[in-house]
């Protein structure tokens, strides 16, 4: 008899818990949702996060709200969504230099990539463009590299932070072409792009959104871009293929994630609206004039890239000897 009161109890908590659960899927969302960022406002990762937030917030029906948490090498922000209540409410925008490069650069990471998250949507991808002061007197890849080769150690290159996507591939550019260039870390991309255009670093290979302007404007060269295509918003930078160094490719991309255990209806309800979202003719208009090019995949198919990437980017991180201090 005490056994089948204590089965009856434990099925009725379960009832209980599912019933409440479902609920809570069945009314997604009551109330405003935080996307919270690992950068500082400007590039990539922001410039993802802010294209999604107006539109998302029309089609789910509540405020989107961006927060922007930088710091420890994105870790601040993505411990803070790690611990988050798995409601839906509290959302990571991943960028994959935190994502799939802080797993090999830290012995001791206060998340894990893939037990701590569950996968909403693939947002944004973007090649990189390899830019240079005018100051340094060259005009195409071949002549870039040719006088890097005979300048060791003088010229040095720019990154948003150690173990970034700039920064692991500008080693891997390094280690490609067997030039010597001196790392100068920043905390993001805004505050890295004005040293950049300021002379005092000149040399600079990121996304888009932190150099399109500039090379439009003609206030930085560009050298090439790191895709297959050329980039529509610089047509007349070629792309690392065209200009005689098709080994080197970097690509990076913007992901959403919610906490680990949120429920699948709410994840469902997640990446359904940002499909619509990134749909949505006014937000590609945006983002091609913002640089970024909008790619989004389900669930699966953006667990099966983090999967795929996480291998990747280890081995290039070893190879290139990068670690934090």
């Amino acid at each position: 008899m005490a056994y089948l009161c204590l089965f009856r109890n434990t099925l009725v908590a379960l009832t209980v818990a599912l019933a409440a659960q479902l609920g809570m899927a069945q009314t997604f969302p009551d109330r405003p949702i935080t996307l919270v960022v690992p950068n500082p406002p400007g590039g990539l990762v922001d410039t993802s996060a802010r294209l999604l937030s107006e539109p998302f917030s029309r089609v789910i029906g509540q405020p989107v709200i961006v927060d922007n948490k930088p710091g420890a090498s994105g870790n601040t922000a993505y411990q803070y969504v790690a611990k988050a209540k798995p409601d839906g409410y509290t959302l990571l925008i991943s960028y994959s230099g935190y994502h799939v490069g802080n797993p090999a650069l830290m012995d001791k990471l206060p998340w894990d990539p893939i037990k701590d998250f569950s996968p909403v949507a693939l947002l944004t991808v973007s090649t990189n463009v390899i830019a240079v002061h005018p100051s340094v007197p060259v005009n195409n890849l071949t002549e870039f590299i040719a006088y890097a080769k005979a300048n060791p150690g003088k010229l040095n290159y720019a990154s948003q932070g150690n173990g970034s996507v700039s920064h692991v591939g500008t080693e891997i550019f390094k280690q490609t072409t067997g030039v010597d260039m001196v790392h100068v870390p920043y905390k993001g991309s805004g505050a890295a792009i004005q040293d950049v255009l300021a002379g005092q670093v000149q040399v600079f290979i990121s996304t888009p959104p932190s150099l399109m302007q500039h090379i439009q404007s003609g206030k930085l060269k560009g050298l090439a871009v790191t895709g297959k295509t050329r980039h529509p918003g610089m047509p007349n930078v070629p792309t690392t293929i065209e200009a005689g160094l098709p080994t080197f490719q970097l690509e990076s991309w913007v992901a959403l994630y919610a906490p680990a255990g949120t429920p699948a209806r709410v994840i469902a309800k997640l990446t359904d609206s940002v499909k619509q979202s990134l749909g949505l003719p006014e937000v590609k208009e945006r983002a091609d004039a913002a640089g970024v090019e909008l790619r989004y995949l389900n669930p699966t198919a953006t667990d099966a890239l983090l999967k795929k990437e996480l291998p990747y980017w280890s081995k290039a991180i070893k190879a290139a000897h990068i670690t934090l201090d």
